[in-house]
């Protein structure tokens, strides 16, 4: 993480060739030597001593414009990769597919003597719908034949509409019994049983993962237990993309997964914690992940990720540029993390292995800054300002009360107030306690208040608690000029409170760019913290620290903050 300085070692020692390369170090991507954009990666072990990987229908080159049908590369050491083909051809789509479908997210695995891919299939006939389509190969490499009927049909919401059948992913049991997953935000993470020759699901599907909050599931067994890695936010927002990993874990394939807060991933404020997310280096979008185990017995992560420098395959707003990358997996006090928690990688990592990986230290506050720190016990002093001021904010009984507005910063909106004071100088942590009643499970799209790092109404990253849908997250959102429009995307960095939310920020300056970083952190009891990811802000700005509660008047609600403390960080 770009909040400590630690030099993590990466291992590797897979086989003979990459033995002979021990002492040499990879950099992110790893898919760079056959492609620009590789998304949502998987990595197999085929019996012929090569790794195999699979990515998303798209082109692989800048420029090259037509997509390939599931690309495949080949590697011997889950480092240096080449281009193995396509899946499948131009004209090679299942019976059921509309000619306009696309094929995304494959999961392959080996089942007998054959090797079988299930996929997303975009639109099918006659519905438009999307569904999980099955092929089998002889190799890892194909040739690769599509059955006639999908592992998993369309599936009819129950208010209307298809169900987003998208992000196959297998697990297979001690004793032998095949689970898929598969689902999206709309409509949620499902798993069923598959029959024994892996082609179909049978039986009643179980809801793993509430909807409106996680995709790509991917789900592997450790010591008795089975870890549901799930990615959440958008997957493709460009320079401002907020994907991301969480985990929960269960004793049984079809859950209940819960965090390491003990809460549940399948209810309206789910739980998650933290697996890998934007850290402040090039990296933004970390997420669409699967595993693999090198021959050692080391897990990796292969997940897409986007280089906020270059986002775009192409075009801005078009093909977002999304490589696989690389990095360990370390598994402390029975939770996984990626590099012990310091995230992506963006410079050469060491190959040599780690055996006893230590988390990277967290944020933690120093001394309170009490010139800058305000316990509303009085009225706003000077030290405040509003950007649009709002009367009906008011501060009495130790309390700014805030009636969130119908009104909202991003896009073209720019109609929110937003409260402002002065930040300090250096590295410091900024913390609130927001109250605000949600409620559970309804539509209050977007009803939010908390904390933003303001430059100004389009460029800022907002902190706060929010309803999405039926779900209540902590959304760390950023918005930024881009291309001669503003780009906005979030990431989820924790847990709401029923009523009551802490919120930090913690700044620091990156020492060699100048940029403003702030790191999320999210506690649903003001001692137990949960941070999240990091967003940037330009070295040339001088941002200011306030509070904002907009994002929908109806029904109408009030938030309430307790104080605004800033700690020496």
């Amino acid at each position: 993480m770009r909040f400590a300085v630690v030099l993590l070692a990466v291992g590797l020692l897979l086989t003979p060739s990459a033995a002979r390369a021990d002492a040499r170090a990879y950099t992110n991507p790893v898919s760079a030597s056959f492609a620009d954009t590789f998304a949502d990666p998987m990595v197999i072990a085929g019996d012929d001593h090569h790794w195999y990987a699979y990515g998303t229908s798209d082109p692989l080159r800048e420029g090259e414009g037509t997509p390939h049908r599931i690309p495949m590369a080949r590697s011997t050491d889950l480092v240096h990769w080449s281009y193995a083909g396509d899946a499948f051809g131009p004209d090679q789509l299942p019976a059921y597919a509309r000619p306009t479908a696309a094929l995304w997210a494959p999961d392959v695995r080996k089942i007998g003597n054959r090797w079988v891919m299930y996929v997303t299939v975009t639109e099918t006939e006659p519905d438009g719908a999307s569904a999980i389509g099955v092929a089998t190969a002889p190799t890892p490499t194909g040739p690769w034949t599509f059955a006639p009927e999908p592992a998993v049909p369309p599936r009819a919401a129950p208010d209307g509409g298809w169900w987003w059948t998208f992000d196959p992913a297998q697990v297979t049991t001690p004793d032998g019994v095949r689970y898929l997953y598969y689902g999206s935000y709309f409509g949620g993470i499902w798993a069923s049983r598959l029959t024994a020759d892996g082609l179909r699901i049978t039986g009643e599907p179980t809801r793993v993962a509430i909807d409106n909050k996680f995709e790509g599931a991917y789900v592997v067994r450790r010591s008795g237990w089975y870890y549901l890695f799930a990615s959440s936010a958008n997957c493709c927002a460009g320079p401002t993309t907020g994907y991301s990993v969480s985990v929960g874990r269960s004793r049984s394939p079809l859950g209940p997964f819960v965090d390491r807060d003990g809460q549940s991933l399948n209810v309206s404020r789910a739980g998650g914690t933290p697996v890998i997310a934007p850290n402040g280096n090039r990296w933004v979008g970390t997420g669409h992940n699967g595993l693999v185990t090198d021959r050692r017995g080391q897990d990796w992560l292969v997940y897409h990720a986007i280089d906020r420098a270059d986002p775009y395959l192409d075009e801005p707003f078009g093909v977002n540029e999304r490589p696989m990358l690389l990095d360990r997996l370390d598994w402390i006090g029975g939770w996984p993390t990626v590099n012990g928690g310091a995230w992506a990688s963006s410079s050469p990592a060491s190959l040599r292995p780690v055996p006893r990986p230590r988390p990277v230290p967290v944020p933690q506050p120093g001394r309170l800054l009490p010139s800058y720190t305000d316990e509303f016990r009085g009225g706003l002093g000077s030290a405040w300002d509003f950007v649009r001021p709002d009367p009906a904010a008011t501060v009495s009984g130790g309390q700014l009360r805030w009636p969130v507005q119908g009104a909202d910063l991003t896009g073209d909106s720019d109609n929110a107030g937003v409260l402002l004071r002065d930040a300090p100088a250096g590295n410091w942590i900024a913390e609130t306690r927001v109250g605000l009643d949600l409620g559970e499970d309804t539509v209050r799209n977007f009803q939010q208040a908390g904390m933003i790092a303001y430059v100004d109404d389009d460029q800022f990253a907002r902190l706060s608690t929010v309803a999405i849908w039926n779900t209540r997250q902590v959304e760390f959102g950023k918005e930024m000029p881009y291309a001669g429009r503003t780009s906005y995307g979030g990431t989820i960095a924790g847990t709401p409170g029923r009523t009551t939310t802490w919120l930090r920020l913690a700044h620091r300056v990156d020492p060699a760019n100048g940029e403003h970083e702030y790191r999320a952190g999210v506690s649903r009891d003001g001692r137990n913290w949960t941070w999240g990811g990091v967003w940037t802000l330009p070295a040339d700005t001088d941002p200011r620290i306030g509070l904002v509660a907009h994002g929908g008047a109806e029904p109408a609600v009030t938030a309430s903050f307790d104080y605004l403390r800033f700690y020496r960080g």
